[in-house]
């Protein structure tokens, strides 16, 4: 028996784990919520205290600084004595001390530098340039994607076959510039960290026996997580004299979009032999329903390390789900839940708004606001805050207001066209000498600089003036879509294939819904871009969101791992939303965004809503989807089906929403609207009504016309006429 202190909260399995010999391998298969970090710490504590190592004999590897920070606190609680010294942090930190020791074998000096990925860009940048080629066909932020991709899987230029692929080619030789200056200049990448120090150790016999006899116990976290070379790094380090302790849940593993293996956690049974397999099944985190449906889910899946989460708090509440005409109705359905539990006690810090894309949260953002309710994006930043938000208003202001130097100077030379800083300098200068703006100074001093100089001034000053012309008479939204394109940043984002490129394009793409989704007030004082721009002003200022009574928290699902709250709202259930369309091509993508959704129900502590919307509207339209196949793999007896109180009746399969009848606009008999109807207006003719809002007099319905574009209109006023 294990003495009190470390026994005390454990229950049987999470002991066993604990005090399993010292004589072999582990895989403890720690199921959401079943306290893998307690175990972990107990397990350190465990060896030194009661096994008599010291604590440099172990090795302790987790994935996040934060992860590493909470354990050596836990840790140095439970020894009684600082555990700095120990060798316990992430892959990275773990292999920068290594290399650190032993710069020489890895032909580097003890004061290398580690570049970050900035500077890490910067140097790929100038090195393309240098040897010619055109980053026009190869974005950089590809190449430096492809480069951090190699390296994760322990591949160097040399090992690069690109066959019949000219981008692969070219990208391998400027891998290979680009290695050759790192090492000239004794430079070290992120990812190039793990790769130099498993090199050193698999090319240097005397230096592996050192480590391998120094580590008597290498315990390592979320095993799901690894990549190839953090696989090959702890299996290097194993030897027959020592032990690994590996912690981790398959149905977990939602990172293989950045390189992270299953197939990891599921060979290590065979690569580190004898092991013993522990199935952390209790979880303390959630009700008995949201268990047992998410174990129903997770089920569905392929080729898993079968596990049963159970609880014995109770079955609790029943899952909530609700069926929204459209994003909107979704949106005000969560805010309004969130507003009631709020007023009944409940703190703001305890709700979670979860979406699979990171596009969703601006709807969301927005109904909130509206609501005066206090909200952060968690691991993220706002909508209106982000980079190609800034840029593209930055481009809508100057067009509207060619005084606006705050938006002159963001977008003066972005996407860059050859405006440099001095040219900037000189026209500052200018402004601030004859009390001008920047958008006139430039005018004033183009004729009178160099010829490159000048010429790129004018094509800027020409560029601004064309599409203030060309946009005069548009619609709001077609007038958003029109400068994204003209100004050149959809073409930009369109020519990045990186996934963080393409998510910025889908940010363009919803800034255009959110156009065609504004409502002016005729009597304001502005004028309906003005209107636009000044809202958007406002949503980006962080001070409505302080508060001393906290926040409620938005977050993507991949940032939500490894976090849980009292109520969790998990939207956008819907087919190619969630799952991705992406995973429709293979099984193995389906099975990730399978767990992905796992992830996302088991954050949940004592409420769990399921929402989906009928359609969505999504750059300047609305797309029709049916609901997620993963609400059909939830049984019945654990979901409890919300009444939209825009609809006269409640869905109780969801085999009624398949093939939804026509909704009429209101639920009114005597009500002679219908969503789909074709309609036609005196001044803007024939549209097709797509929403509605109230009822009788009042009722708002949102039309989309032929010529003119979507627009809200008042059926007092409107004057339709049903064709």
């Amino acid at each position: 028996m294990i003495s009190p202190p470390i026994a005390d909260g454990l229950n049987e399995k999470q002991q066993q784990s604990v005090t399993l010999s010292e004589d072999i391998n582990a895989l403890i298969l720690a199921g959401a919520g079943s306290g893998k970090t307690r175990v972990l710490t107990h397990r350190i504590h465990h060896l030194v205290s009661e096994k008599n190592h010291h604590a440099d004999d172990i090795l302790a590897v987790t994935f996040t600084n934060k992860a590493a920070n909470e354990m050596k606190e836990r840790l140095s609680d439970l020894l009684r004595q600082p555990v700095e010294r120990m060798w316990f942090g992430t892959f990275h930190s773990i292999a920068h001390r290594i290399l650190r020791a032993h710069a020489v074998e890895a032909n580097l000096t003890p004061t290398f530098q580690i570049l970050d990925a900035a500077d890490q860009k910067s140097i790929i940048k100038r090195l393309m340039k240098e040897n010619g080629v055109d980053e026009t066909k190869f974005p950089i932020k590809q190449v430096q994607w492809f480069i951090n991709q190699q390296k994760d899987e322990g591949i160097s230029p040399q090992e690069i076959d690109a066959g019949y692929n000219f981008f692969v080619k070219q990208s391998a030789k400027v891998f290979d510039l680009y290695e050759k200056h790192c090492q000239a200049n004794d430079l070290v990448d992120f990812a190039g960290l793990l790769m130099k120090s498993y090199e050193i150790l698999k090319n240097n016999q005397i230096l592996l026996n050192h480590y391998q006899s120094k580590f008597k116990h290498i315990l390592v976290d979320e095993f799901q997580d690894t990549n190839r070379i953090q696989y090959q790094f702890i299996k290097i380090l194993h030897n027959e004299s020592n032990h690994i302790f590996c912690v981790g849940d398959d149905d977990q593993s939602i990172y293989g979009w950045r390189g992270a293996r299953i197939e990891n956690i599921q060979k290590i049974e065979n690569d580190f032999k004898p092991i013993k397999v522990i199935k952390l099944e209790q979880n303390y985190r959630s009700t008995g329903n949201i268990l047992s449906a998410s174990n129903a889910l997770i089920a569905n899946n392929h080729n898993r390390l079968e596990k049963s989460l159970w609880t014995s708090s109770g079955d609790g509440e029943l899952i909530n789900v609700f069926n929204a005409r459209d994003d909107r109705e979704e949106a005000n359905y969560v805010v309004s839940e969130i507003h009631s539990q709020f007023n009944q006690g409940r703190n703001l810090d305890e709700f979670a708004i979860l979406y699979r894309s990171r596009v969703q949260s601006r709807i969301f953002e927005d109904t909130l606001r509206r609501n005066n309710i206090n909200h952060v994006i968690y691991g993220d930043v706002r909508f209106f805050e982000r980079k190609e938000i800034k840029d593209a208003m930055g481009y809508i202001r100057l067009v509207e207001n060619t005084s606006d130097n705050i938006a002159f100077e963001r977008i003066v030379n972005f996407p860059t066209r050859g405006i440099g800083l001095k040219t900037i300098e000189a026209i500052r200068s200018h402004a601030i000498q004859n009390n001008t703006n920047l958008f006139q100074s430039a005018i004033s001093i183009k004729d009178s600089l160099p010829a490159r100089a000048a010429n790129a001034l004018k094509g800027f000053i020409d560029l601004i003036e064309k599409i203030n012309e060309n946009t005069k008479n548009l619609i709001l939204s077609e007038k958003v879509d029109s400068i994204l394109i003209q100004s050149g940043l959809m073409d930009h984002y369109s020519k990045d294939k990186s996934n963080k490129a393409g998510t910025s394009r889908e940010f363009l793409e919803e800034l255009v819904s959110d156009a065609a989704q504004y409502i002016h007030e005729e009597d304001n004082d502005m004028n309906e871009t003005q209107g636009f721009i000044a809202q958007n002003t406002l949503d980006s200022s962080g001070d409505a969101y302080q508060s001393n009574q906290g926040s409620v928290q938005l977050m993507t699902v991949h940032s939500a791992k490894g976090l849980e709250f009292p109520v969790v709202f998990l939207v956008g259930l819907e087919e190619n939303l969630f799952p991705s369309r992406q995973s429709n091509e293979e099984t193995h993508l389906m099975d990730e965004e399978r767990r992905l959704c796992y992830v996302g129900m088991t954050r949940a502590m004592q409420s769990l809503t399921l929402s989906y919307a009928n359609r969505r509207f999504l750059y300047k339209d609305f797309l029709y989807s049916e609901y997620s196949r993963f609400l059909d793999e939830i049984p019945r007896n654990f979901l409890k089906y919300i009444k939209n109180p825009n609809s006269n009746s409640v869905t109780t399969s969801f085999e009624d929403v398949k093939n939804p009848p026509q909704k009429m606009v209101s639920s009114s008999s005597d009500s002679k609207y219908a969503i789909g109807q074709l309609v036609s207006h005196t001044k803007f003719g024939l549209g097709t009504i797509l929403n509605y809002e109230g009822s009788g007099d009042s009722m708002r319905l949102q039309i989309k016309f032929q010529k003119v574009g979507t627009k809200w209109l008042i059926s007092a006023y409107a004057k339709l006429e049903i064709v």
